[in-house]
């Protein structure tokens, strides 16, 4: 009887033992396994494999995006989407917010000179967790934010349509290359240009902002312009896509595109496609009704424009919005929720001058699931991915 128990005990334990054995084999083969490939976290969310990383602009920097994504919290995700109207009294606050980025314009940089602001967006920089994208609008001519100042360069840039008047595309490229290090020196990383809507009409309301010259002319600046940008290591953004036409400012009203889907295709989109070809890395999108795309909502908000540019136009890098703020969104929008809107049809970034509370409504909005945090983390991917292509991390 003894023996028949030390028997039984003796083949329980070797089964223990080989039970344990398999488990722990097994264990490690899953974790060789996974070793080789993303973690099923991060396969559930994007894969090296996926056609638009595979395709993109900055596929050689999705694997350490994917990494750090990996490890942000949700908070930290919501507040890469936002390029922030900037306020130097403000950055130490928002810092908690971890904004994607900051917008600056004109009154930013009275009263400084080169050294000084410098200092100022490299302290503004220290102050985050994430590096941030510094933007600026320094078209030339009717919009510069920097140049204006003699301390920064002894006379305004002209626009670029007065250069390639005055000396063809050689005074033109001179001038872009000035630019571009002129404000690479002092810490700024992305130039929100160069504006291809096509206008040929001097009662346009972007004529004074546009290169006054037809879609092939047109196509061609952006094919220059993108070039250089890429080649003095500083982003450029085509705007405003699709096409402001001879459309009202934005910025104070509603504009509505009558214009046929076909006309869209044939003119407008032409210098888009001609930059995307040159590796522009992102688009701003306008507030414009296209009614031939979209009757509902405006550009900033409509999926169906987001996927020409995706789709259409196969673009793979950073789309922008224009300024959610702007008066043109209020009237398409209920319950506060444009950022919402904005992110779901298919936007990055979302340009704001209400940062705070479009943040607030963005992290209710996923902790409500009116936006998949699947959604988030893609914006996200893309956004610190375009940061490594930015050569932002130190």
């Amino acid at each position: 009887m003894k023996k028949k128990v030390i028997l039984g005990l003796i083949v329980i334990i070797i089964i223990f033992i080989g039970t344990g054995i398999f488990i722990s084999w097994n264990n490690n083969k899953n974790v060789s396994k996974e070793s080789k490939n993303l973690p099923k976290k991060t396969e559930e969310i994007i894969t090296l494999e996926d056609k638009d990383v595979k395709d993109s602009i900055f596929n050689k920097y999705y694997k350490e995006a994917i990494k750090t994504v990996e490890n942000m919290t949700i908070e930290e995700k919501v507040g890469q989407l936002f390029l922030v109207r900037y306020d130097v009294n403000d950055v130490k606050y928002l810092s908690n917010y971890y904004p994607g980025g900051y917008i600056l314009f004109a009154k930013d940089f009275d009263n400084h000179d080169k050294d000084s602001m410098r200092k100022e967006i490299a302290d503004t920089q220290k102050l985050n967790k994430y590096p941030l994208i510094m933007g600026v609008d320094e078209e030339g001519g009717f919009v510069t934010r920097v140049s204006r100042y003699p301390a920064f360069r002894n006379e305004k840039f002209a626009s670029p349509r007065y250069y390639y008047d005055q000396g063809g595309y050689d005074l033109l490229e001179k001038t872009e290359v000035e630019k571009a290090k002129m404000l690479k020196d002092i810490g700024i990383n992305l130039n929100l240009a160069p504006v291809v809507d096509i206008s040929t009409n001097e009662n346009d309301f972007i004529y004074n902002r546009a290169f006054g010259k037809d879609a092939k002319e047109t196509s061609e600046f952006a094919k220059r312009m993108v070039t250089i940008s890429n080649n003095e290591k500083i982003n450029s953004c085509l705007k405003h896509f699709p096409g402001y036409g001879n459309n009202v400012d934005t910025h104070t009203g509603i504009a509505i595109d009558e214009r046929s889907y076909e006309n869209f295709k044939m003119n407008d989109f032409l210098p888009f496609e001609a930059g995307i070809k040159a590796g522009v890395p992102s688009i701003l999108v306008s507030h414009n009704v296209i009614k031939s795309i979209d009757e509902k909502y405006p550009a900033s908000l409509s999926e169906n424009v987001i996927k020409e540019l995706r789709d259409t136009l196969n673009f793979t890098g950073i789309i922008i919005t224009d300024d959610l703020a702007m008066d043109a969104v209020k009237n398409y929008v209920e319950n506060n929720e444009a950022a919402t809107l904005a992110i779901n049809a298919g936007n990055d970034m979302l340009i704001t001058s209400d940062f705070v509370n479009m943040y607030n409504e963005v992290l209710n909005s996923v902790k409500e699931k009116k936006i998949k945090e699947e959604t988030i983390n893609k914006a996200v991917i893309r956004i610190i991915a375009w940061k490594y292509y930015s050569d932002l991390w130190n």
